[in-house]
């Protein structure tokens, strides 16, 4: 039936796929001005909680008639959502937006070919790793010197991207509507209440931080659900697929914009092969289901 969907509309759906990766960097960067007062873990507490009300007064979701199977598929996705924000965040307070992002892109892509186990997937994984370790040798000032600590978050974040693809995928079949995805952000919001309260008290005191706070809830949660699921109803989902692929460039292109980071030909280069490595896996995969969304 994608087939059938009208040019003009394809064209829009496109549109909606880049508004959502931009929409949800520039939540990413607006976040950074929080770290000083709130630290990683309190802005990622905000964005999640703050995401959960703004959602839940749109969606209005009813719980009635939930069993097990649908608590626990919420659940799941809830601890998936708080360990990929939380760790994405804490990588970007370390490391530069764009360097962080294609590091994270590691977890989709290794899920990709684990479960595909094609030597043609293990081969896109492949120049993915020649592209992070690219960025780890990079002299050009926008990877030298990356924090030890912050490479590691984003991996780990990319490990939780890749669980949060499987429990979003669950989530989806189990739960219906979007009040799977409300109780999931304020599972997240629970779990990293104990690291990130204090954090988040020291925002909340300060309306032009709660105001920043609400702008990255909207702007890198909100916003982005909402146009990929209507981008997902008008494009076949390896073209979808193949332009998420493109955040990479868009995370780098922000850092560079609104955070005055600077990005080097290699870190070009380097981000450059990651993007082939995640278009191409996209577009080899056998199987048709949609990539999720991140950080």
């Amino acid at each position: 039936m994608t087939a059938l969907v009208p040019t003009e509309r394809r064209g829009a759906a496109v549109l909606m796929v880049l508004g959502s990766c931009t929409s949800l960097q520039v939540g990413a960067a607006l976040a950074a001005r929080l770290f000083p007062a709130a630290g990683p873990a309190g802005a990622t507490l905000l964005r999640l909680a703050l995401a959960a009300a703004v959602l839940c007064a749109i969606v209005r979701p009813t719980l009635r008639g939930w069993d097990r199977r649908h608590w626990s598929a919420a659940v799941l996705f809830g601890l998936s959502l708080a360990g990929m924000n939380g760790f994405f965040y804490a990588s970007i307070a370390r490391i530069p937006l764009g360097v962080a992002v294609t590091v994270e892109f590691l977890g989709p892509l290794v899920l990709a070919a684990a479960l595909s186990r094609r030597a043609r997937d293990l081969a896109w994984v492949g120049l993915a790793a020649v592209g992070v370790v690219a960025l780890g040798w990079s002299g050009d000032g926008a990877a030298s010197g990356l924090d030890p600590l912050g490479v590691v978050s984003a991996l780990v974040a990319g490990v939780f991207w890749a669980g949060y693809i499987l429990a979003g995928a669950r989530l989806g079949a189990v739960v219906p509507g979007q009040g799977g995805l409300v109780v999931g952000l304020g599972v997240a919001a629970v779990v990293l209440l104990p690291l990130g309260a204090g954090g988040a008290w020291h925002a909340v005191g300060d309306p032009h931080l709660l105001l920043v706070a609400l702008g990255t809830g909207v702007l890198a949660s909100v916003i982005p659900y909402t146009l990929e699921l209507a981008a997902l109803r008008r494009l076949p989902r390896p073209v979808f697929g193949v332009l998420l692929s493109l955040e990479p460039v868009v995370a780098t292109l922000v850092g560079v914009l609104l955070l005055s980071q600077h990005v080097g030909p290699l870190t070009v280069a380097a981000v450059g092969l990651v993007v082939v490595a995640s278009a191409g896996s996209t577009l080899s995969a056998r199987a048709s289901k949609p990539p999720a969304t991140s950080g």
